[in-house]
């Protein structure tokens, strides 16, 4: 258990109530958000194999077209069909209980200039499109496979911390309360009997009194 360093006496009870509320607090609200993110983790995780799942068609698609389309116009076709503009990604944040992850993924692919070579044979146009389709998919997954690993990491660090404070810190304070307590009640009835003492002598009595005995 981790070590207390309490203030002494009346002030160190309420010291060490206060900082037990706040980690039992702290512990709940930690729960809570471990609770959460363990939802939200796992939306996540089945969105990550549907785009999986979605990109791996794709590029399946992609690929046999391109193998038509480079078996019909040569490969020169291919390579003059390449786009010379490169494409672009749009990703939208979400930030809840604190933590930033990607949420969705756009991608632009640009047209092929109005001045450029022509478009080839149907299977090359049909190629361009599924690749099209295909690299739309790929950043789609990968939005949701980045969104999976950033939540994976906070849930087991959120539950580290919910560890640590009710298997250490909050069993301390428990302690350290409880010793304290005992110290204060010990205190306590050596005062009172301090009072008594001296009440006895103020009054005459004698040692057989204070303890309660008839002479």
């Amino acid at each position: 258990m981790a070590t207390v360093h309490a203030p002494p006496g009346r002030a160190g009870r309420l010291w060490l109530q206060h900082r037990l509320g706040t980690a039992r607090r702290g512990a709940d609200l930690l729960d809570q958000k471990l609770r959460i993110l363990r939802v939200e983790r796992e939306r996540l995780a089945l969105h990550r194999e549907r785009t999986a799942a979605a990109w791996a068609a794709a590029l399946g698609e992609a690929e046999a077209w391109m193998l038509r389309a480079a078996l019909l116009g040569g490969e020169r076709a291919v390579r003059l069909a390449t786009a010379t503009a490169p494409a672009t990604v749009h990703i939208g944040w979400e930030e809840p209980m604190g933590v930033r992850y990607p949420a969705e993924a756009a991608c632009t692919v640009p047209e092929p200039p109005a001045d450029g070579p022509p478009a080839g044979t149907a299977a090359l146009v049909t190629a361009r499109e599924r690749y099209r389709r295909a690299l739309e998919a790929a950043v789609e997954h990968a939005a949701a496979e980045a969104a999976v690993r950033v939540l994976e990491a906070e849930e087991a660090a959120t539950r580290r911390r919910v560890r640590a404070i009710e298997d250490r810190w909050i069993p301390s304070l428990e302690a350290a309360l409880a010793e304290l307590e005992l110290r204060l009640e010990e205190d306590e009835r050596a005062d009172g009997l301090r009072l008594r003492w001296a009440a006895a002598r103020a009054g005459g009595l004698t040692g057989p009194a204070i303890g309660g005995t008839e002479p």
